[in-house]
């Protein structure tokens, strides 16, 4: 990144205008311990406006708890405009899993970690609606426009997405810009979505580094790629094709004018 500085004043100003506008009072940010939240509520925080970061862990692990808080903590100290809540959902989604059919399948494993995230959105806009605030996205470009690698109605259901247009290594750069705790940025991603813990690259099968060449490349041809830059390209382009449903408007179906009036 060659100017930080003037990356997070843009975003920063670009989000205050925004609030402004929108005639709301504050930002609501989910804060899991992962890079990519932490640097949203951070960017949150430098606006002056209020702002809640919310904790929402189901069955978490330890550590990402505890990354999670330290950071909270570090942001309170660092700025007065941020408060905290802690919700634990591990109930609400036990008490979901035991109303639904049991299904052992790889399609009821998948559908029930998207459900952790949606019912983070669900929390996330009850906190938004109770105090007139808008809710703040923590997903970045790999995620959001090269592979769709976020829950629809989860945790892609915002208000407002101020890292979008970053790639994650433009992510890491800002983090340590802000001097965000190592933890965090030597943590492994992870959407913390599933009991064993696998990180983004378990799922995806492929790095942000690796990813973000892929993006740089999709469209070129007679290119001179290594045997992992063809498997990596390979799995960008089938993700990118199958979750574009998520990163366009939702299809309305037009009716004819002279079938209506």
């Amino acid at each position: 990144m060659k100017y930080p500085e003037k990356v997070s004043k843009h975003i920063v100003r670009w989000r205050d205008e925004y609030l402004e506008r929108s005639k709301m009072q504050g930002l609501v940010v989910g804060v899991s311990g992962g890079i990519d939240s932490a640097l949203t509520s951070t960017l949150c925080a430098e606006t002056g406006r209020s702002l809640i970061c919310i904790e929402m862990p189901i069955h978490q692990d330890k550590n990402q708890v505890s990354r999670s808080k330290n950071h909270i903590e570090w942001l309170k100290e660092k700025y007065s405009n941020v408060s905290s809540t802690l919700i634990n959902l591990d109930n609400t989604f036990d008490s979901f899993v035991d109303s639904i059919p049991k299904v052992k399948s790889l399609e009821n494993d998948l559908s029930l970690a998207n459900t952790r995230s949606r019912l983070r959105m669900i929390t996330l806009y009850y906190f938004s609606a109770l105090n007139k605030f808008i809710v703040a996205g923590t997903g970045n470009k790999v995620e959001d426009f090269g592979i769709g690698f976020y829950t629809k109605y989860g945790d892609g259901g915002v208000d407002i997405s101020p890292i979008a247009d970053l790639l994650k290594s433009d992510v890491y750069n800002l983090a340590k810009f802000y001097n965000i705790n190592d933890e965090i940025i030597k943590a492994e991603p992870t959407d913390g979505l599933w009991n064993d813990n696998r990180n983004d690259e378990d799922q995806i099968g492929a790095s942000y580094k690796e990813l973000e060449r892929s993006m740089e490349i999709a469209d070129k041809t007679d290119q001179n790629l290594s045997d992992r830059e063809k498997d990596v390209l390979k799995i960008y382009k089938s993700l990118n094709s199958s979750n574009r449903h998520k990163m366009l408007p939702i299809p309305v179906c037009k009716i004819p004018k002279d079938y209506l009036r």
